[in-house]
């Protein structure tokens, strides 16, 4: 009886585009159980099952979205088949999605305890690529949980939504509205001083476990609402917009509450890790610089618009600075140096 193929499926003939190689190879493509397995120059047609000729086609590295919306507007279970389907037809295998207790998403509240079992039993055998999750600590007692969703639960990020607390999805929204939204208690603020707890969490979580150190990071959506609800106001008394016009009028790129998250940023400092986003789009290049702190160690990346607003920052850990910049000697002082190495 002849030996069973040790592939399933030969992909042959592929010009394959990978990281840290300077050319396009020509390689064969071996897979076994949905995974690729091989990478060679010539693998005979006789150990696998099922043959495709790719006829020179180009072959990529699966890309991986780590900045995904999936069900806010409808069901999770029904975006996940369509989000993620649309994912796939664009080269991305693998999609990371926000997701928070409250109104829309599951219209529910709780310990993520809870709630975030309903999420993957929601979204197990829907998504057509692989997935995971950041999950945004909206309750007090969430923060608390921080740790177990890192250590247990393979959710090592976090998300912070600055803009909400006085601003909802659509507009302005009084604290009460935005309680009733976020579906915490009347003791409960989705404030500045949360956003400084969780900062505050995430740093402890890596400094108490080295071995999750590396993964635990928190975002900042850097719009705040008391910006928005300002800049929303100014808009609908001039009356001369509407539409998506006025949308991106009530969300000038250059005064999105960066500056916020900065400090935020830098209260966790050494051991912090974030990032930032937003939905404005800027409207101009922004030029990206390198600005040391030598009173704390650190080192800020910080996008500027063309007038000099600060627009975006984020404190790395020393093993993440430039190297040029690194310092010598402890307690050196440092100046900027411009672009990275």
């Amino acid at each position: 009886m002849p030996d069973r193929p040790s592939l399933d499926l030969v992909i042959k003939n592929v010009r394959l585009v990978r990281p840290r190689h300077a050319s396009v190879e020509a390689r064969d493509l071996g897979v076994v159980d949905g995974r690729f397995a091989r990478v060679e120059p010539v693998i005979d047609a006789s150990e696998a099952r099922e043959i495709y000729d790719a006829r020179g086609r180009l072959g990529f590295p699966g890309v991986v979205d780590a900045h995904t919306h999936v069900g806010i507007y409808a069901p999770l279970g029904d975006d996940a088949v369509s989000e993620s389907k649309a994912a796939v037809s664009g080269g991305t295998t693998t999609v990371l999605t926000y997701f928070r207790t409250g109104q829309y998403y599951l219209n529910q509240g709780g310990p993520y305890a809870a709630f975030f079992p309903q999420v993957l039993a929601v979204s197990r055998d829907r998504y057509w690529c692989d997935y995971a999750y950041h999950l945004a600590p909206i309750q007090s007692g969430h923060i608390g949980e921080m740790e177990w969703l890192a250590a247990e639960q393979g959710v090592p990020s976090f998300k912070i939504f600055m803009f909400y607390g006085g601003h909802g999805l659509h507009g302005q929204a009084d604290r009460a509205a935005q309680r009733r939204f976020l579906m915490v208690g009347d003791d409960e603020s989705y404030d500045f001083a949360h956003f400084e707890f969780i900062m505050r969490e995430a740093a402890r979580i890596r400094r108490a476990r080295p071995d999750l150190a590396p993964h635990v990071t928190v975002s900042l959506h850097c719009e705040v609402a008391d910006i928005l609800d300002a800049y929303t106001r100014r808009v609908a008394r001039e009356g001369t917009l509407t539409g998506l016009r006025a949308y991106s009028a009530a969300r000038r790129p250059t005064r999105r509450g960066s500056r916020c998250g900065s400090r935020v940023i830098s209260r966790t400092r050494p051991s912090a890790r974030a990032s930032t986003c937003s939905t404005s789009p800027p409207a101009r290049r922004w030029r990206p610089r390198w600005r040391c702190r030598a009173s704390s160690r650190t080192w800020t990346y910080v996008v500027k618009s063309p007038s000099g607003t600060c627009c975006s920052t984020a404190t790395l850990p020393p093993a993440s600075w430039p190297r040029s910049t690194r310092p010598s000697a402890r307690g050196r002082t440092w100046s900027s140096c411009g672009r990275p190495s």
